[in-house]
């Protein structure tokens, strides 16, 4: 069974080790990722299986399946457990639709944009909204003042809308910047990070990871697996992709952000430690993350039961320090996908 934790020092709110993202649930053929979504009868069993294993955090966002994704995570964690007893995550501010306002961080898409999640979701409140970038950080979004974006999330938070705020990929003065500002306003600050952190894309050890883990603010990093990089979907390149997600058209996505000339072969010494120790290369992935103090909740995806097995067994994985220094000292710095335009 998988262990609570706090999420972060700054709220009181308690989360499953590991965080369940459901990009891959909702209205197959429907959003970027159709050709790998699982519909509801599909997903079912693994909100089932995730449940057993003492999983009940879960993430996901309004333009997973533009809203097809929230319908089917709202609908079966209403059939699954009470209210309660499982935290939602969710997020607002990429395009929802053509016009210009259903996008972005303006007061007016955050609070329409809230109001429509709860109504796909068919809940009452959002446990934890995430911003899905920065005010600033989404390339052709209107640069809303920073100052409207927060008082906007504050008015959903004592709406009873949203009871925490989090944030996600951004560069780390800009999250000191927001944090800072609300705290002058007294206003709502955020309480998590989620990030892009994994073993082949470390550039967020130099600062957001620092400041946060002294701050006291959660680290939840997405794509822990690097879009199955590091999980051994790819053999020795983008041509040996072996699963349906790295053989299609999301793959391009995939190459655009793993382009370090490392990856591979470290992805290489993850699927030898795995082999040492008889666990799966997606396993020593996730021990490695969790075995850092300063990360919270590592948000994964799965398609089957038995991956969601694996990542739950590799939360009691303890790698010694040699086992990462040994995965670890391959790296090289590679370009902030943050300064090129978007993570």
């Amino acid at each position: 069974m998988l262990k609570s934790v706090q999420l972060g020092k700054n709220s009181g709110l308690r989360v499953s080790k590991l965080c369940l993202g459901t990009m891959n649930f909702g209205e197959p053929g429907r959003g970027h990722q159709g050709d790998w979504t699982l519909g509801p009868d599909d997903a079912r069993p693994i909100f089932k299986a995730a449940v057993d294993h003492g999983l009940f955090y879960f993430d996901c966002a309004d333009t997973y399946g533009v809203g097809s994704c929230e319908r089917v995570v709202g609908q079966l964690l209403r059939e699954l457990l009470p209210r309660d007893e499982y935290v939602l995550a969710t997020k607002i501010s990429m395009p929802m639709g053509s016009n210009p306002n259903q996008s972005g961080l303006s007061r007016k898409h955050v609070l329409e944009g809230v109001d429509a999640c709860l109504e796909r979701l068919g809940l009452d409140y959002i446990d934890h909204l995430v911003i899905h970038r920065h005010p600033h950080g989404v390339p052709g979004h209107v640069q809303t003042p920073i100052e409207e974006s927060l008082e906007a999330l504050h008015d959903v938070v004592k709406a009873g809308k949203v009871l925490y705020l989090g944030g996600s990929s951004m560069f780390a003065w800009q999250f000191a910047e927001l944090q800072l500002t609300a705290k002058m306003h007294h206003w709502t600050q955020f309480v998590s990070m989620q990030n892009h952190y994994n073993l082949i894309y470390r550039e967020e050890e130099r600062e957001m990871n620092p400041y946060c883990a002294q701050s006291g603010v959660a680290l939840m990093p997405w794509s822990p697996l690097a879009r199955g990089i590091l999980a051994g979907s790819y053999q020795g390149g983008f041509d040996g992709g072996s699963t349906a997600r790295s053989q299609g058209q999301d793959r391009k996505r995939t190459e655009g952000l793993y382009r370090g000339a490392m990856d591979f072969p470290i992805a290489d010494r993850v699927i030898e430690l795995a082999d040492k120790y008889n666990k799966t290369p997606a396993q020593i992935s996730i021990a490695w993350l969790l075995n850092k103090p300063e990360i919270t909740s590592p948000v994964v995806g799965v398609s089957k039961i038995s991956q969601l097995d694996q990542l739950v067994e590799a939360a009691s994985i303890t790698l010694t320090p040699e086992d990462s220094k040994y995965l670890e000292e391959l790296y090289e710095p590679v370009e902030n996908l943050l300064s090129i335009g978007y993570s």
